[in-house]
């Protein structure tokens, strides 16, 4: 089974755990605070997934962690779980996947709108309302800066990308020179 698919399976018990015990909100932050330290802290993997790292030195490290990030014992009783059937590397997938249910459950729709210029909040908040109307769901807009755009932006729904940059208008102009 793929490293994603496992996160996924996790997820998703993680998920009910959390939202029966009203945490959700609180459980999806935490696992993608304690997701970012293990992706970037190659140290922190090198003790944790190492076999030749005694059993124990291993629980004391992600008890450190799991204390020092203050993670409620749901999370805490996942982490440890992970770790047990050494499955701790599923963490970046598990928190993207978590997320992506928690935006589900709440009705939240995450938009990337990507410009070759910063957005000002006044066209960011028109380009919020209209998405609201057609997603029927509230809008958490994360804006990206892309230079080669040259000009308009890149929005991106899930799986669905509108490519309004003049890039994308060259780029399309060009397929269809080429194919007359």
């Amino acid at each position: 089974m793929s490293v994603a698919a496992v996160g996924e399976r996790y997820a998703r018990a993680l998920s009910e755990l959390a939202a029966e015990s009203g945490q959700l909100e609180a459980a999806t932050r935490q696992v993608a605070a304690l997701a970012e330290l293990y992706a970037t802290s190659s140290d922190l993997r090198s003790v944790l997934d190492n076999p030749i790292v005694p059993e124990a030195k291993r629980k004391a490290v992600l008890d450190a962690i799991v204390q020092r990030l203050g993670l409620s014992a749901v999370v805490r009783d996942t982490v440890r779980l992970l770790a047990r059937r050494r499955r701790l590397a599923v963490l970046p997938d598990l928190a993207r996947s978590l997320q992506r249910l928690a935006d589900e459950r709440s009705g939240v729709a995450r938009v990337v709108v990507t410009s070759a210029t910063p957005l000002s909040e006044g066209d960011a908040q028109r380009l919020v309302q209209v998405l609201e109307g057609g997603a029927r769901r509230r809008v958490v807009l994360e804006r990206r800066l892309d230079p080669t755009l040259i000009a308009g932006v890149i929005t991106r729904i899930g799986d669905k990308v509108i490519d309004g940059s003049l890039r994308g208008r060259l780029d399309a102009l060009e397929r269809r020179l080429l194919e007359s």
